[in-house]
C-alpha cells in the first residue's frame, strides 16, 4: 500500500528534513509515527499526498511512484487519501455542513448524494447536532471531529492524521483518538498517524519511530 525507498527531502541551505527512509505499511495496517517536534513526521506526510517531492529516492502509494506522477493525476490520487490536520485548517465562515462537503463539492457529486454523505458522517462522528454551526462556535474536540468527518466523507482507502490530538487537552485528545481507532476497526482504511506521544502510539499495530530524519521501526 505505503512503501517508501532510500528516501531523503532536504531544502536548500539547511539540514535534511528527511534522510535514506525506507519503509513499507500493509493495507489496512494502523500505524504510528513517533518522534519528538521537528524530526520529521509532518515531511514525511506530506510526501504520501504530494504536498512535498521527495528530493531521492522512491515514495510509492497503492503502486504509483509519486515521483513520476503529473501534476494534473495528484487530485485523483488524493480522491483516496484524507488527511486530518492538527490546525483544523477549517473554513470559519462556512457551516459544519459545508466544511465536510467541500471536497464532495470539487469532485462534482450531485447535490442530493453529497448531502445524504454529509449527514451520514456528521452522524458517525456526534455532530448532526452541530450541522449549521460555524467552526469558532465548536470546541477543539469538534472541530477536530469536523476535521476527520471532511477526511472521511469521500471514503478513502488511506487516512493520513498530522498529531491529531496536538491542541487539544487530554480528555479530547482520548475521545479523538477513540473515534480514528472505531473508523479503523470498522472500516479498515489504511491509517497513518504521527504524533509525539509514546501513550496514543500503543494503540496501532505498530510503530515508526523517527529521528533527525532518521527512521527505524
Amino acid at each position: 500500500m505505503i512503501q517508501m525507498f532510500h528516501v531523503s527531502k532536504s531544502y536548500a541551505s539547511a539540514p535534511p528534513c528527511l534522510t535514506d527512509v525506507t519503509l513499507q505499511i500493509d493495507k489496512g495496517e494502523f500505524v504510528f509515527i513517533t518522534g519528538p517536534s521537528g524530526a520529521g513526521k509532518s515531511t514525511l506526510l506530506k510526501l504520501l499526498f504530494c504536498a512535498e517531492r521527495a528530493t531521492s529516492g522512491q515514495v510509492l502509494v497503492d503502486g504509483r511512484n509519486l515521483g513520476r506522477i503529473r501534476k494534473s493525476a495528484v487530485p485523483f490520487l488524493r480522491r483516496n487519501v484524507g488527511v486530518v490536520f492538527q490546525d483544523f485548517k477549517l473554513l470559519i465562515h462556512r457551516t459544519v455542513s459545508e466544511n465536510v462537503a467541500f471536497p464532495l463539492q470539487v469532485l462534482g457529486v450531485s447535490r442530493v448524494e453529497c448531502e445524504e454523505r454529509v449527514r451520514k458522517m456528521l452522524r458517525r462522528v456526534g455532530l448532526a447536532h452541530k450541522a449549521e454551526s460555524l467552526p469558532p462556535r465548536l470546541s477543539g474536540g469538534e472541530q477536530q471531529r469536523v476535521v476527520i468527518a471532511r477526511a472521511l466523507v469521500n471514503e478513502p482507502t488511506i487516512l493520513l492524521a498530522d498529531e491529531p490530538t496536538g491542541n487539544l487537552d487530554s480528555r479530547n485528545g482520548e475521545s479523538v483518538l477513540d473515534l480514528i481507532q472505531s473508523i479503523h476497526d470498522q472500516d479498515r482504511p489504511t491509517v497513518v498517524l504521527a504524533t509525539h506521544s509514546d501513550r496514543a502510539a500503543a494503540r496501532g499495530d505498530s510503530i515508526i519511530q523517527i529521528a533527525d530524519g532518521r527512521v527505524s521501526r
